[in-house]
């Protein structure tokens, strides 16, 4: 499994564990809650939903909602498949989210963590976002390091570039230096103390929202295919 697939399916078992969707609702809350996807399709989210499925995580059910019963007749398509998971699917999306290994501090992979940091645990939300501060602290080292060796060879707007990146990175670096601080008073980020959802944790421009190191973490909008 690649480490992208294996973030998307994690991603997907957790907003399933919110409630049941079709894929159409759950390819929209992936690309409007959790920025990281927001360049994935239905090619790269109907392959793991089947996986998911193979593997007992979740069941397909048929549509019960009205909308759903009258869409195959009037519109010569069958009813929207809904995704529920299951009781070892809980158990497993459980298991995944008091990992706290390497991965879990990599850019796409910390995004989809801390979207679910309302369903986490206090201990391992200290240990992710410690090893997130730790893994930037280390890239902030290298990145001044690389400028103070090449300074005299970059022009003007590559000099700029790289300050830009490293002011980035010392943004996120403050930012998860609040954010433990506050885990340690024993201090809830509003929305994320029970049961927050991932849109609540990281909704552009709210409290809370989630800071990137590039541009990569913006949602976007989805298409209406349905299922």
């Amino acid at each position: 499994m690649s480490r992208r697939s294996g973030i998307l399916e994690f991603a997907v078992l957790g907003l399933l564990r919110e409630s049941p969707m079709h894929g159409y609702e759950l390819r929209k809350r992936l690309n409007t809650s959790l920025g990281v996807f927001r360049a994935f399709s239905y090619g790269t989210l109907y392959p793991c939903l089947k996986t998911l499925v193979a593997n007992g995580w979740l069941i397909e059910e048929p549509g019960s909602t009205t909308e759903d019963a009258l869409a195959a007749p009037l519109a010569g398509r069958r009813a929207k498949i809904v995704y529920r998971l299951t009781a070892e699917g809980k158990e497993h999306f459980e298991e995944l989210l008091s990992q706290t290994g390497p991965d879990a501090y990599e850019d796409e992979h910390f995004a989809a963590r801390f979207a679910f940091f309302g369903q986490t645990s206090r201990d391992v939300r200290m240990r992710v976002l410690e090893g997130r501060r730790s893994r930037l602290e280390e890239r902030l080292e290298k990145m001044r390091a690389s400028l103070a060796r090449t300074r005299e060879r970059l022009d003007d707007y590559t000099l700029e570039l790289q300050r830009h990146g490293m002011e980035s990175v010392e943004r996120e670096v403050r930012w998860l230096n609040e954010l433990i601080e506050s885990e340690r008073a024993g201090r809830d980020l509003k929305g994320s103390a029970s049961g927050g959802s991932a849109q609540q944790n990281t909704n552009n421009g709210a409290p809370g929202a989630l800071p990137r190191s590039g541009d990569s973490l913006r949602p976007d909008a989805s298409d209406d295919t349905a299922t």
